[in-house]
């Protein structure tokens, strides 16, 4: 049976980039966030296996952080499991 999942999408302005996808992450249940630019375009997608969180999200967060940056305007994308 393949896995299930659901999508949600977030529309944010580039400086509330990573408030909104901590927030995300704290709320938990997340297998990847996907953020595309005010043009539709996929600028990261970012995998939530399990231990991501401890781990490798203080890596992430600097990359989201410069990625915003660059957006005035972004879309996240956040696949959760059904």
């Amino acid at each position: 049976m393949p896995d299930s999942f659901r999508t949600e999408e977030f529309k944010v302005e580039g400086e509330k980039l990573i408030a909104k996808i901590k927030e995300l992450i704290h709320e938990g249940n997340i297998r990847k966030i996907i953020i595309k630019d005010k043009e539709g375009k996929t600028v990261m997608e970012i995998p939530m296996t399990f231990g991501i969180v401890g781990v490798l999200l203080a890596p992430q967060l600097a990359a989201i952080g410069a990625v915003a940056a660059l957006l005035t305007e972004a879309t996240i994308v956040v696949e959760k499991n059904a």
